[in-house]
């Protein structure tokens, strides 16, 4: 069952602290509880009696005891939990974010050889959970405290294939919440026809961009209604979707971005622009998986 709380992820490397502190500052925000969460199989049970050197667990427990001291300076007035499991990560981030409004993991970045929160496994959660999973990097980004992000926009990408009811009510809470304007990105290629041996026909370009405006329009127009106090910026770009977001992103305290949840039996659990987008995006990501 869903509980009121952010969970963060902690496996004590820069990156999840910096997602400890944004998680913070989100569920402050969203008057929501924090809780951290680490995981380790080889977690023991309690021993009391035994001196703080030699028990197996000192190191996870300090992790989690020194992050919950900061987040506790940094945020007085918010509910912070402390949980830590005997189970492979993996599975105790699946358990929680299901129990969680959402999941926030550590991000190493975009070099060659570098990976997510414990190698692979910030990539296999956001292709599973249930609730949206939100990954950070380590940086002076990540570090930025609510009244530092104040005016940077919130950026949605929208597909406009299906229903996206999960990916827009995230998007327009998150805008709301931090009283930025959202602005709602589709990006969409141009057909073989359009590029002539001098460039792109200008009448096809246009044509396709005027259809994808009124697509774009027809989906946000309920959502406007219901969210009249958030200024939404809607835009279409002639390029591919994973190009159009990222480019978009620059800047911007926040990319949404959805996952859906029922992909083809032999296709990857991540698309192309889910992909591109968290290796690529320079701010923070969530991933909202929908029907």
């Amino acid at each position: 069952m869903e509980e009121q709380v952010v969970t963060v992820g902690l496996d004590g490397s820069p990156e999840s602290l910096a997602a400890a502190r944004w998680a913070a500052d989100e569920a402050e925000r969203r008057e929501l509880a924090l809780r951290l969460l680490h995981a380790w199989i080889l977690l023991s049970p309690p021993t009391p009696d035994s001196p703080a050197a030699d028990d197996q667990n000192y190191w996870a427990k300090r992790i989690v005891h020194d992050a919950h001291m900061e987040l506790g300076r940094r945020h007085p007035d918010l509910p912070i939990a402390e949980e830590m499991v005997a189970e492979e990560a993996e599975t105790a981030l699946l358990d929680a974010a299901a129990r969680s409004r959402m999941l926030v993991l550590g991000s190493r970045g975009m070099e060659p050889l570098a990976s997510f929160f414990l190698g692979d496994i910030s990539l296999y959660v956001v292709g599973r959970a249930e609730r949206p999973v939100v990954l950070v990097r380590a940086g002076e980004a990540a570090e930025e405290r609510p009244s530092e992000v104040r005016e940077r926009e919130v950026v949605v990408g929208l597909s406009l294939h299906g229903p996206q009811d999960n990916l827009l009510e995230f998007a327009y809470v998150t805008a709301f919440t931090r009283g930025v304007p959202l602005r709602a990105i589709h990006g969409r290629g141009l057909p073989v026809q359009a590029f002539v041996p001098w460039g792109v026909d200008p009448g096809i370009a246009r044509d396709v961009a005027e259809k994808a405006q009124r697509e774009l329009d027809e989906v946000l127009r309920p959502w406007r209604e219901r969210f009249p106090r958030v200024r939404v910026i809607d835009e279409v770009r002639l390029e591919s979707p994973a190009q159009a977001v990222v480019r978009a992103a620059s800047g911007s305290g926040l990319l949404i971005i959805g996952r859906r949840r029922h992909r083809a039996a032999l296709a990857p659990r991540l698309g192309p622009v889910v992909q591109a987008v968290v290796h690529h995006a320079s701010c923070p990501v969530a991933v909202v998986p929908h029907e």
